[in-house]
């Protein structure tokens, strides 16, 4: 989108001869609407869903016996089952989905809700959006299209195009635009379809060529429509699922100078309504250039008087520390816990006073005194006599008894 926005002007070039640029024509403003995917993909997949035939079974299929259940008490299911006798057929089970030959689970009807209603708004802007993206190479690429001989995107080509009347000219003039390779790609990717759609009329599957888009038929169509992969469009009649085959974004469209011309008056400018499309103004981005970092760079924004000068280096992230561990950030949350803290400290010191620090020489001095007395204890026991009470009673404390232990006797 923005590669097509930076070229406001594309050439029209020669449908006879290579190379040749004969004029240029102004980007329509419906190439640079913004590309909606979402939008696209939801208008895609209703639109597909009405050209969908109607199928269903027979309504008499797997209903055409004569069954009826045995009921209960015969120690089987209660499942219908074939009348009569002498042949294998009887006594099996009928009609239930599970049984064979019955008939299917919800049998298909014809009366399926089959189409989807879309807002003709919706499919407007959805047209918007793929003409957008088949404006932008890189798409284009993304899509599978082979475009990398072509000398502009999106091509035009003069108006002698919509007269060209024989497929070997058509050959020509896609050869003279260096389209081609495309065409080559989307032929030889013809392959068998996998599946059952290979019995349902559907046997072959390709890719997808250029679209030529023209705005009248003076033989364009019949010239055309006989490549493989490349499909025909009116400009008046422009359908997404062309433009966007699958909901994917991104078609080669190779223009006729006239229909390119018509494309302002069809589906409106920036500054006035379409012609034809009643109601309908072209859907604007939110932004008119979305690269945000050239705009802020560039010399008329950093040339304003107001702006203020860039600051050096960068913020520092914060880190978020909890409250209750840190007094920091408890008193910006709660400056009153300055007056708390300080109140349960003194509370503190007044009910258990601060102890002295206990220095080497205190506690070495504390360790003789407390040896020596243990010693005067040992020496005044050691000189007690042996008749005193107090060393009867020692004596007695520390008496070990050996208790023999014996087994009960029997009785």
């Amino acid at each position: 989108q923005e590669m097509s926005s930076a070229r406001p002007v594309i050439s029209v070039w020669s449908a006879t001869e290579e190379n040749k640029k004969l004029s240029s024509v102004s980007l329509p403003d419906v190439l640079l609407c913004p590309i909606r995917h979402d939008i696209v993909h939801r208008v895609h997949t209703n639109m597909n869903k009405n050209k969908r035939q109607p199928y269903a079974v027979n309504a008499k299929a797997g209903m055409q016996q004569s069954a009826i259940s045995w009921g209960t008490g015969r120690a089987v299911s209660r499942i219908p089952r074939i009348a009569g006798g002498g042949t294998h057929r009887s006594g099996q089970g009928a009609f239930g989905n599970m049984c064979r030959g019955g008939r299917m689970f919800a049998p298909t009807k014809t009366w399926r809700k089959w189409t989807a209603k879309t807002n003709t708004n919706e499919r407007r802007v959805a047209v918007c959006s793929a003409l957008a993206a088949s404006a932008v190479p890189a798409l284009l690429m993304a899509r599978g299209h082979k475009i990398g001989q072509l000398q502009e995107v999106p091509l035009v080509v003069a108006n002698e195009i919509e007269s060209i009347n024989k497929t070997k000219d058509a050959l020509a003039l896609l050869k003279s635009v260096k389209a081609i390779e495309d065409v080559d790609h989307a032929k030889d990717s013809k392959k068998i379809r996998r599946g059952k759609g290979k019995m349902r009329n559907r046997r072959y599957v390709q890719r997808k060529g250029p679209l030529v888009v023209y705005s009248g038929n003076n033989g364009v169509e019949q010239s055309f429509r006989n490549i493989p992969g490349v499909e025909v469009a009116s400009v008046d009649r422009l359908n997404l699922l062309k433009l966007a085959p699958g909901g994917h974004l991104g078609r080669f469209v190779i223009w006729s100078q006239a229909a390119f011309e018509k494309l302002d008056s069809i589906f409106g400018t920036l500054s006035k309504k379409s012609d034809v499309k009643k109601y309908f103004a072209l859907p604007r981005g939110l932004m008119t250039n979305a690269d945000l970092s050239r705009i802020i760079n560039s010399n008329e924004v950093q040339s304003h008087p107001k702006l203020r000068p860039a600051k050096e280096g960068f913020a520092k992230p914060s880190q978020k520390r909890n409250p209750l561990r840190n007094l920091g950030t408890m008193l910006k949350l709660n400056p009153y816990i300055a007056q708390v803290r300080r109140a349960e400290l003194a509370a503190a010191g007044k009910k258990r006073p601060l102890e002295a620090k206990v220095t080497k020489e205190q506690r070495s001095k504390n360790k003789r005194l407390k040896n020596s007395n243990a010693a005067k204890f040992k020496e005044t026991l050691k000189a007690t006599e042996e008749t005193t009470p107090a060393h009867a009673f020692l004596l007695s404390y520390n008496k070990v008894v050996d208790t023999p232990f014996t087994l009960p006797k029997d009785d």
